[in-house]
This record gives C-alpha cells, structure tokens and sequence, in this order.
C-alpha cells in the first residue's frame, strides 16, 4: 500500500532553478551546432518550453525564434499528442541546424511528434525523465518516471495545511 500523497513525490523548481538549469542547457549546447558549432533558430515547444528558449537564444546570441505548439494534456491527463501551430515551414526545413527546446520530456510522446517532423533538428530539454530519455539529444536534469514537477509559472504562493498532523 503506498500512503505517500500526491505532492511528496514532487520536485519543485523555482525561476531562479529554471534560469540557472535553462543557462546550464545553453552551455552544454554552445558549438555544438552543425554550423561551426552554430545553430540557425531555436525553437520552442509551448508552452513550457519558451522560458528556457528564451534564456538559451539569449545566451548563445541566436536571434531567431519561434514555436511550435504541441497539445497533449487535457487537464493533466495525457492525450495523442497533435500539432496546433507550426514554426515556418521555410526555416524548418528538415529541422538541420534547428534547435528544439521543451522544459521537459515526460514520456517523450510529443518530442517523438516533432522529431518525426524535423528528424534532423536537435532536441534539447532542462528536465529529462527515463521513459522519454531516447527522444532528447541533450538535457540537463534527469528525475524518477513517478515525480511530479511543478514548474515556476505553475504555482501560486499561498498557505498549505502541513500533511502529517496539525501541532
């Protein structure tokens, strides 16, 4: 029997985490690019992605950015995932020299969705779990299938009763 509750098995990160693991990720990728170790464009995978897109262009000098929105939740249930606003096609291409950028690959469903659509572009995302692992080329932080990570533009500050008694 497991009575361990839903959120003690969470990993929460803050916007200076993500910053500071967002910038860890463009280190890892500076010239690693197909172009002199340069890359054309980042793009985003919405909306979780754009904040470390955001934070790798930045810090690697790549001024264009775009993004591609993917849907696969449905009020945190996982859906088929499906393309509801692509990047420009004439950037894209195969997606050679294109860098994908998402905060994380939970079952790797929809990084498998886009990789099927730019197979040459390289995937890159902060957080990494086991089961979507094959799907990312590069990440920075891998955590258990089973966590729950609760990212910065997710929460609110506010009280919480504490979970195991009340003195």
């Amino acid at each position: 029997m497991n009575d361990r509750l839903p959120h003690e098995k969470g990993f929460h990160i803050s916007w200076d985490q993500i910053h500071r693991d967002s910038r860890a990720l463009a280190w890892r990728l500076d010239g690693k690019g197909p172009d002199q170790g340069a890359w054309r464009a980042v793009v985003a995978i919405t909306r979780g992605g754009m904040v470390p897109a955001m934070v790798v262009s930045r810090e690697l000098d790549i001024r264009t950015v775009d993004t591609i929105s993917v849907k696969s939740y449905n009020h945190q249930a996982q859906t088929e995932p499906r393309v509801i606003k692509a990047p420009q096609a004439e950037m894209m291409g195969d997606g050679d020299g294109i860098l994908i950028v998402d905060d994380l690959v939970d079952t790797g469903r929809t990084l498998e969705l886009v990789r099927r659509l730019y197979p040459r572009a390289h995937f890159a995302t902060v957080y990494a779990k086991p089961e979507g692992r094959p799907q990312v080329d590069t990440f920075i932080t891998e955590v258990s299938q089973d966590t729950w990570i609760f990212f910065p533009w997710d929460m609110a500050l506010q009280y919480v009763e504490p979970f195991r008694g009340r003195d």
